[in-house]
């Protein structure tokens, strides 16, 4: 039978327009609740997604102001007017600027960013940079470091570059994880323009290298919680172990039975973790 009323997540989505890179972006951005902002920021060729859990959960929403957007060329974000000319290839600098974008034009004071894979790995030096503008950073699968990922059949005429980036990551899943969980992270992969996720992981594993960042972070000024799944081999426990010695006063938990997408592979699992991080940095 129908339902009698309708069953509507809290979750708002809108589009913003932003200028990035000398051009305007109509950017998709989510939110709900109220309090501190966290400012959630997707993995690689995803988008914000993966955050549905997070959007959806009153104990987190009851006191941060959760905020999670695709960046430009991702997910429900266009990219700008001559796209077609050029070659997608984020770097830092770009991806600084796209993040730092947003936050200004939605007046985050003195946010929690969150970030996952390539998002935990730029909160480094969202970090860095401005740390007297942050209560603090939540580096979910976080590396000042990670040479290797890049290969040209990431984006080939003769491969499906939706199944490819899917299955490729798929992999990086724990095998604990719930099958379902993983297939949605999954369909969002297939879901990527042409050649985003290997633009991606060009700044990922060609561009990126934060080791001389992180001597700048203070933890006392911002702080700093590092989660990392077990199984992650593409940043494994040992990569994050690096970053967090590298920062003292960061707390780093390495997550049992969790992968490298641990807030849409296995929410459950993750939530705990989720709560104990946002209460150090924003206790």
């Amino acid at each position: 039978m129908p339902r009698s009323t309708p069953e509507f997540e809290p979750i708002v989505g809108r589009y913003l327009s932003v200028a990035i890179d000398g051009a305007e972006h109509r950017v998709f951005v989510e939110e709900v609740g109220r309090g501190i902002p966290l400012l959630c920021l997707h993995t690689a060729g995803a988008d914000s997604r993966q955050y549905r859990h997070v959007l959806n959960d009153a104990g987190v929403t009851d006191r941060f102001r959760v905020v999670a957007f695709d960046l430009p060329y991702h997910g429900r974000s266009a990219p700008p007017d001559g796209w077609w000319l050029k070659r997608y290839r984020l770097t830092t600098g770009l991806y600084l600027e796209m993040i730092r974008a947003v936050w200004l034009a939605l007046r985050l004071e003195r946010p929690v960013v969150m970030g996952c894979s390539m998002g935990g790995a730029i909160v480094l030096k969202i970090a860095a940079e401005f740390q007297d503008e942050l209560t603090g950073i939540v580096g979910l699968e976080s590396s000042a470091y990670a040479p290797g990922r890049y290969n040209e059949l990431l984006h080939h005429p003769a491969i499906h570059g939706g199944e490819l980036c899917a299955s490729y990551t798929y992999g990086l899943n724990s095998p604990m994880s719930p099958e379902a969980s993983r297939r949605e992270n999954w369909w969002y992969y297939s879901q990527s323009g042409p050649g985003v996720y290997q633009g991606d992981v060009y700044f990922y594993s060609m561009d990126w290298d934060a080791r001389e960042d992180l001597k700048r972070i203070d933890a006392n000024r911002c702080k700093v919680a590092l989660l990392t799944g077990e199984y992650d081999y593409s940043c494994t426990p040992a990569m994050s172990e690096a970053v967090a010695a590298a920062i003292p006063g960061s707390r780093l938990t390495v997550m049992k039975g969790m992968g490298h997408f641990p807030m849409i592979e296995n929410y459950p699992a993750f939530r705990p973790h989720l709560l104990a991080a946002l209460e150090h940095v924003a206790g």
